[in-house]
């Protein structure tokens, strides 16, 4: 049976969401500094996922988006299962890689997968919500202000939940953990304002591999959101268009 074009972009969407979410988890217990500012390494490939949730919040809406979220929630769990599994297996002698150099990396990454399951889900329903929220009272225009609207506000909380779960306890200080969560949010902010050319361009090109699809996903999502905002008056469906 052959698969539609919309089946298949979800697809496309998922892989890269789930790919760069779990390196970002796994990755992230690792420090480094840029421009004076200490960052956890999770930080370079987290916000592939900004664009991607709200390309799935424009075209597949609350449903679409919140499936990903529960796929990407079950794929950390398992993650993390994975990696209390890969530890508690003792090395060969040969092994390039002792255990104790192995524990050091992935222990800590499994910190970091804790706080981020709990971050992330705050992080995604909030993102979710004041994405169609702004959706609905702009009708549907100004793409960048709903993309970097409710990115900038769903990682304020991110950025800190995270960073306090998955790095507290350890060498860090209360002040650093608190600079680390700043200059992550700070980051983000700056990435989520640089990609709107990007999140542009993603647009253009599912708009034109869609072709008349799009046009019905996109107010199928407006409107989704909309009945969860406010009622939506007879006639008023015909008045939205893309800007």
């Amino acid at each position: 049976m052959p698969l539609s074009r919309p089946l298949k972009l979800l697809i496309v969407l998922n892989a890269f969401f789930l790919t760069f979410l779990i390196l970002a988890e796994v990755t992230g217990s690792k420090l480094f500094v840029s421009f004076g500012f200490t960052l956890t390494l999770g930080v370079i490939p987290f916000p592939v996922t900004f664009i991607i949730t709200d390309l799935l919040n424009e075209y597949y809406g609350r449903k679409g988006v919140r499936f990903t979220t529960l796929v990407g929630m079950v794929m950390i769990f398992v993650a993390y299962f994975l990696l209390m599994l890969d530890m508690s297996i003792p090395a060969a002698t040969n092994s390039p890689v002792d255990d104790h150099s192995f524990n050091v990396v992935f222990s800590n990454s499994g910190k970091v997968i804790v706080g981020s399951i709990v971050a992330y889900l705050i992080g995604q329903l909030i993102d979710i919500q004041i994405f169609h929220f702004i959706r609905v009272k702009t009708k549907n225009k100004y793409i960048w202000l709903r993309a970097t609207g409710s990115t900038i506000v769903s990682q304020l909380v991110d950025s800190f939940v995270v960073i306090y779960i998955a790095l507290s306890g350890g060498k860090l200080t209360f002040q650093e953990l608190n600079q680390i969560s700043t200059n992550n949010f700070i980051y983000k902010c700056g990435v989520a304002i640089a990609i709107t050319p990007l999140i542009y361009a993603a647009h253009k090109t599912i708009d034109w591999y869609l072709g008349a699809n799009a046009e019905v996903m996109i107010q199928s999502a407006m409107d989704e959101g909309r009945s969860n905002v406010e009622p939506i008056s007879p006639g008023e469906k015909d008045s939205y268009r893309k800007s």
